[in-house]
């Protein structure tokens, strides 16, 4: 007798919550603060599933130690979780500069840098990101963290890239959004943006760039 597709449906999901939790317990753990942030934007917050998470976190953390930026500039901050990942892994002297649109955020971001005890090494811009890179200097900026408007990354890609040093990298999120990017059938903004950000970086020659299937998706670019 055939199993019900339903049947099939549960057991892939089972196998992947097995998974799920077998590479959480074999990475480094999610440092309690993290956590509180995480349980935090998943009462609090309407959209909880933007947060890194566990894994991502840690990753971005490895990311920056092994880059060693001086400098590293955040879009799109939010609950701020990606923020303390990125400055944990700051060399000596290094900072965060993260900018974020929703200025209802700031007070939640503000608070947790400080109980986080990064307030020296994090500095928080509220506003349009595409308004502020125009007035940032980005000479010394060796990693960005791409996770502002999915609409816009194209435009961000552009009026990032060449202002960038050599040898920098930027990290953008999402880039699979959910699957959607592959789904001729979806033609939103955010999904349409993506795309063309997709497309945008693998037709770049300047750079080469890697898609990881990490949640939902990041791509790791690197400027020679």
């Amino acid at each position: 007798m055939r199993k019900r597709k339903d049947t099939y449906q549960i057991e892939d999901r089972l196998r992947a919550l097995t998974s799920d939790e077998y590479i959480a317990e074999h990475s480094s753990p999610e440092p309690k603060l993290l956590q509180e942030v995480r349980s935090h934007a998943d009462v609090r917050l309407v959209h909880p599933r933007m947060i890194s998470g566990h894994l991502q976190g840690r990753l971005l953390k490895m990311l920056v130690q092994m880059i060693k930026p001086s400098h590293v500039l955040e879009l799109g901050t939010y609950s701020a979780y990606a923020t303390v990942c990125l400055a944990e892994g700051l060399p000596q002297g290094g900072r965060v500069t993260t900018v974020e649109a929703n200025d209802e955020l700031e007070s939640l971001i503000r608070n947790i840098v400080e109980e986080a005890g990064l307030s020296e090494s994090i500095e928080v811009i509220i506003g349009d990101a595409m308004e502020v890179i125009h007035k940032l200097q980005l000479d010394d900026v060796r990693l960005v963290f791409l996770d502002a408007d999915k609409q816009h990354y194209p435009e961000y890609y552009d009026l990032l890239i060449d202002r960038l040093p050599p040898d920098s990298y930027i990290i953008a999120d999402n880039t699979l959004w959910s699957g959607k990017v592959y789904d001729e059938n979806i033609h939103d903004p955010q999904t349409d943006g993506i795309r063309r950000f997709n497309e945008l970086v693998k037709g770049d020659k300047r750079v080469e760039q890697i898609l990881l299937p990490l949640r939902d998706g990041l791509t790791i670019i690197h400027k020679w």
